[in-house]
C-alpha cells in the first residue's frame, strides 16, 4: 500500500481508535495525545514494513500504551498511583465488555460526547472536527473565520472541560439526543464541506472527508429513523457529493457545476438523495437541511445549467434565509437570483452580502461578483474580481481557477 493510502487510511481510522481509547479510560486529552503518537508511527512504519492485517486493532495497541504510560507518568507527578493505578491498569488487563465486538466504532458516541451540552455551541464544533473530522486546528479556524491561535485555546478548553467533568463515554439518553442534534448535525456539514472544498492544500476535494461525513450521518440516521432534519442531511450531502467526479479536470483543476460532464454525476446517490429528501419532506415542517437538499435535487436533476428551475431554487433560498441568516446563504441566493432575473438583481444582492461584513475575506465573495460581472458584460472589473477572489484563496486548485478566469479576460 502506498503512502498515499496509508495516509487516508489513517485519518479514517484516527476517530476509531480516539473513541474507543476515551471509552476504556477516559481522559479525552491524553487520549487525544497517544492517538496521534501512534499514528506518528503508522506514518513512518507502515509504508516501509506494510500495513498490518488488523490497523485499526495496531493503532489501539500502540495507543493504549503509549496512553498507560502517559498515565503512570501522570501518577509519578501527582503522587497518586495506587488510585490511578486501580483506575486504569487494572481495566487495562480486563477483556472488552461482551456487548463489545472488535469491529464495534465509537465515532458516534465520541460525536456526541464533544456536542455535550455543557460545552459552548463553537466549541462543540471545533472540538469534534478536531477530534472526528480529523480536520487540523488552521482547517477548523478557517471554517470558524477566526486566527488559529484563537481556536486552538478554544479546542484546548473544551477537552478540560471534558476531562474535569467526568461526563461518561457513551451514548446520550433519549431525552437528551435534541439538546446535542443541532450542533452534531452542523459538524457533520462542516466536516463534508471541508472534503467537498478543501480550505488548503493542492486539492480541491477531500474524498475521505466527504465519506466519513455521509457514513456517520447514515449511522446517525439509523440511530434516529424518525429525525426529518437527518434525513434530510443525509439526503443533501448524498445529492452534493454526486458532482464529485465532474468536479475536477484530468489534471485536478476546478470545473464549475455550469460546464461538468453531468454524465459522469452518480445517478445512484442522485436517486438515493431525492428519495430521502422527498421523504424527509412530507414528515412536517421543513428544515434548513431539508430545503439545502430539495435546491441540491434541483440542480441534480436538470439535464443542464439552461434547464435549472432557477426561479424555484432562488424561491427555496428565500426559504432559507428566513431560517439562517448565514451570509453565504445569501450569496447563493444572489445568484440563484442572478441565473432567474439577470446579473444586475444579483449583484444588488451581492453589496448586501458585502455591506454585511462577516465575509469580507472570504474568496467566495469576490469570485461570486466576478462571475457576475463577467455576465454582464464588464470583463474589466469581473477580471480585477477574479484577481482578489484568487489572492484570499488557500486552495491551490481554487487560485488556479480564479487566476484561468482572469487570464481568459484578458484583453477584454
Amino acid at each position: 500500500m502506498d503512502e498515499p493510502t496509508v495516509e487516508d487510511l489513517l485519518r479514517r481510522l484516527a476517530p476509531q481508535v480516539l473513541g474507543a481509547l476515551v471509552r476504556r479510560y477516559g481522559h479525552f486529552d491524553t487520549a487525544e495525545d497517544a492517538t496521534q503518537e501512534a499514528l506518528i508511527a503508522a506514518a513512518t512504519g507502515w509504508p516501509r514494513d506494510g500495513v498490518p492485517e488488523n490497523p485499526r486493532g495496531w493503532l489501539t495497541t500502540v495507543a493504549s500504551r503509549r496512553l498507560t504510560d502517559l498515565l503512570r507518568a501522570e501518577q509519578a507527578r501527582r503522587h497518586r498511583e495506587d488510585v490511578v493505578g486501580r483506575r486504569v491498569l487494572a481495566e487495562w488487563r480486563l477483556p472488552p465488555a461482551a456487548d463489545r465486538t472488535a469491529d464495534s466504532d465509537d465515532t458516534l458516541i465520541l460525536l456526541f460526547l464533544c456536542c455535550h451540552p455543557s460545552l459552548p455551541p463553537a466549541t462543540q464544533i471545533a472540538l469534534t472536527l478536531r477530534a472526528v473530522g480529523g480536520l487540523s486546528t488552521a482547517e477548523v479556524a478557517r471554517a470558524f473565520l477566526v486566527p488559529e491561535q484563537t481556536m486552538t485555546r478554544r479546542i484546548t478548553r473544551g477537552k478540560q472541560r471534558i476531562r474535569d467533568s467526568g461526563l461518561p463515554f457513551a451514548m446520550p439518553a433519549p431525552a437528551e439526543v435534541p439538546a446535542r442534534l443541532t450542533a452534531v448535525l452542523r459538524v457533520l456539514y462542516l466536516i463534508f464541506n471541508e472534503g467537498y472544498a478543501s480550505t488548503f492544500g493542492p486539492g480541491l476535494l477531500r474524498a475521505d472527508l466527504c465519506a466519513e461525513a455521509i457514513r456517520l450521518t447514515r449511522l446517525l440516521s439509523r440511530m434516529l429513523p424518525d429525525a426529518a432534519e437527518v434525513l434530510g442531511l443525509l439526503a443533501l450531502l448524498l445529492l452534493t457529493d454526486a458532482r464529485a467526479p465532474a468536479r475536477t479536470g484530468p489534471h485536478g483543476e476546478l470545473v464549475p457545476m455550469g460546464e461538468q460532464d453531468r454524465s459522469r454525476w452518480r445517478a445512484d446517490q442522485i436517486a438515493e438523495g431525492t428519495s430521502l429528501v422527498v421523504e424527509a419532506l412530507h414528515r412536517g415542517k421543513p428544515g434548513p437541511y431539508q430545503v439545502q437538499a430539495a435546491i441540491a435535487a434541483l440542480h441534480d436533476e436538470a439535464p443542464g445549467p439552461d434547464e435549472t428551475d432557477w426561479p424555484q431554487i432562488a424561491a427555496l433560498y428565500e426559504v432559507l434565509t428566513e431560517m439562517d441568516a448565514n451570509p453565504l446563504v445569501a450569496l447563493n441566493h444572489a445568484v440563484a437570483v442572478a441565473m432567474a432575473d439577470g446579473p444586475e438583481a444579483g449583484l444588488a444582492l451581492v453589496d448586501k452580502v458585502a455591506a454585511d461584513g462577516r465575509l469580507a475575506r472570504d474568496p467566495r465573495l469576490p469570485a461570486v461578483r466576478a462571475h457576475l460581472l463577467e455576465r454582464r458584460g464588464d470583463p474589466a472589473a469581473a477580471r480585477a474580481e477574479y484577481r482578489t477572489a484568487a489572492a484570499q484563496a488557500t486552495n491551490l486548485a481554487q487560485q488556479r481557477y480564479l487566476n484561468a478566469r482572469a487570464d481568459r479576460l484578458t484583453g477584454g
